[in-house]
């Protein structure tokens, strides 16, 4: 196939550094077609990579062989932005429509049929926003929006509400009131930096959000939350990796859904990052047609292991608009945790859980392995089956709260258990329910 150029995207990131030093790893003789005519030098840049990506049905069919769905979706207005690097539609397999990497990034029809049970804001993240970009769902930990911006955009994308619209990035500016949220509430002290996907900014402008975070005291742990080392390893660079290590302790979660993705070009990436001491996370989101199968799990579970990334959550798909044709059943998330626990290593499962609907959190679901319990035994059975009884201590000496520094003062679950509550009611509790306010 004839290479034809690609129209420089006018609302790409700012790109302003100087051009990338070139490989990520061992060289390529050449780049895949229809690309063989760049420069080597250009291929692994990852700024030419987003310069030069694939946005419309024109510039998709000139390398992809598309359906006639595709093309219908693609033609249709509102849905959530297309945009495909060269390196990741060069992994597109063009003549199979059931492509696991091309049903994540290519838009269907079925993603513009309206669904009663979905939201543009499923997880309720704008009512917990206490400042613009900043989402405070739980106690000691904050979710920090930082860009709108993606190397390519999932089709099933829980913030497709507000990713891929340029005009809405965030600069340097906008992240003031969220760090100094984050200054004032000292019981934060991890921070995930998400988006969007962080690691689209340069490194100047990430260096920056990062050294902020670093001088608030009470921050002692950075993550970042990311699926740039698979759409854009070439974006993985020495100079990216010698910054992010001056600001340990730093982690990253990487998004992975299928061991395709996984490619010796994402190999050298996640080795290098590794390398630097950053310890690999991956989350992925159970998707109908992708990865609805236990041995597709499994392998991406063991290819992840092999590049030091360890498999953290398998998440159900989110209820968000555009995305219910990715549903399976819970069902489907149970018999995939099932057919792995003993058939692989332990740290190669993720963790299968629901990300409750309006603000709920996450919510693990696990396969019953406790079968009965009394106060001498406990009943368990194991991934093959067997039944096994286990002894309850009948010794043991309950952990004292009161004299235990870690538990001193502590309220919730742990004053019921020691007597000092009776109960918990939620906010509001007494005013819904109790009716009665004469006195007597």
């Amino acid at each position: 196939m004839e290479y034809v150029a690609v129209q420089q995207l006018e609302d790409a990131p700012e790109l302003d550094e100087p051009p990338g030093k070139g490989e990520t790893g061992e060289p390529l003789d050449e780049p895949p077609d229809p690309w063989r005519d760049v420069s080597l030098q250009q291929w692994n840049d990852w700024r030419w990579q987003m310069r030069h990506s694939l946005r419309t049905l024109e510039q998709l069919e000139r390398v992809i062989r598309l359906t006639p769905d595709e093309r219908e979706a693609l033609s249709a207005g509102g849905h959530l932005r297309v945009q495909l690097t060269p390196y990741l539609a060069s992994l597109i397999d063009s003549d199979n429509p059931d492509c696991p990497i091309r049903k994540q990034v290519l838009p269907s029809t079925a993603e513009l049929k309206p669904c009663p049970d979905t939201m543009a804001d499923s997880l309720a993240e704008d009512e917990q926003s206490p400042v613009p970009g900043l989402v405070h769902r739980y106690p000691d930990r904050v979710l920090l929006l930082v860009t709108t911006l993606c190397a390519s955009y999932c089709r099933y994308c829980t913030r497709s509400r507000m990713v891929g619209h340029a005009e809405a990035a965030s600069g340097v500016h906008n992240w003031r009131p969220a760090l100094a949220y984050i200054a004032a509430h000292d019981e934060i002290r991890d921070v995930l930096i998400s988006g969007g996907d962080p690691l689209t900014l340069p490194d100047r402008t990430l260096e920056e959000l990062l050294s902020g975070l670093r001088a608030i005291p009470h921050v002692e742990v950075i993550r970042i939350g990311t699926r740039v080392p698979f759409f854009l390893p070439q974006r993985i660079t020495p100079e990216l990796v010698d910054m992010l290590r001056r600001y340990h302790p730093l982690w990253m979660n990487i998004h992975f859904n299928h061991p395709a993705e996984i490619t010796p070009e994402v190999s050298r990436a996640l080795n290098r990052l590794a390398d630097a001491g950053i310890p690999l996370g991956s989350q992925t989101v159970l998707l109908a047609g992708v990865n609805d199968c236990p041995n597709i799990i499994k392998a991406l579970g063991q290819k992840l292991v092999r590049n030091r990334v360890r498999p953290y959550y398998l998440y159900q798909c989110d209820l968000v608009e555009g995305a219910a044709h990715f549903r399976t059943p819970v069902a489907k998330g149970i018999e995939i945790m099932e057919s792995l626990r003993g058939h692989t290593s332990g740290f190669a499962i993720p963790q299968y859980v629901i990300d409750a609907p309006e603000g709920g959190g996450k919510v693990p679901i696990l396969p019953n392995y406790l079968i009965s319990m009394s106060d001498t035994h406990v009943v368990v059975r194991n991934y093959e089956g067997m039944i096994s009884s286990y002894a309850q201590p009948q010794d043991y000496k309950p952990h004292d709260r009161r004299t235990c520094p870690y538990c001193n003062g502590r309220q919730g679950v742990s004053a019921l258990l020691d007597g000092r509550e009776s109960t918990i009611k939620p906010e509001g509790w007494r005013r819904n329910h109790v009716k009665n306010t004469i006195a007597y």
